[in-house]
């Protein structure tokens, strides 16, 4: 054989002459369709047994906002957060007051390890 190459070309791994009958008939399938409000269509699909709850809202994969199954009136965007930096949240827990205290705390204890 020259050039190291597999005697078998042309197939794969689990390909074989069979088909679905080899590897079993697949699961029954329900594909759902949502709209997002710039109106894009996401139609994932869904086992089709009676015990799988299906959302009510999906996420749209082109633009990030909710999308709900009815056409005419797909949910609103979420509001979004701002970006918070650690100082804020700890603003949002601590008073100006507060923060002095600890302030002179930590001080007074690094001033009396360098004497000590």
């Amino acid at each position: 054989m020259a050039g190291g190459g597999s005697a078998i070309k042309g197939s794969r791994v689990g390909a074989g002459p069979m088909g679905e009958t080899e590897r079993g008939d697949s699961a029954a399938r329900v594909g759902v369709s949502y709209w997002c409000g710039s109106g894009h269509e996401v139609r994932p699909t869904f086992a089709a047994e009676t015990v799988i709850e299906i959302p009510e809202v999906w996420d749209c994969p082109r633009c990030g906002q909710p999308a709900g199954r009815d056409r005419l009136h797909p949910p609103s965007a979420g509001r979004n957060e701002p970006y918070k930096t650690h100082l804020a949240y700890v603003k949002e827990r601590r008073t100006e007051k507060d923060g002095d205290a600890i302030l002179d705390e930590a001080l007074a204890a690094l001033r009396a390890r360098r004497r000590g």
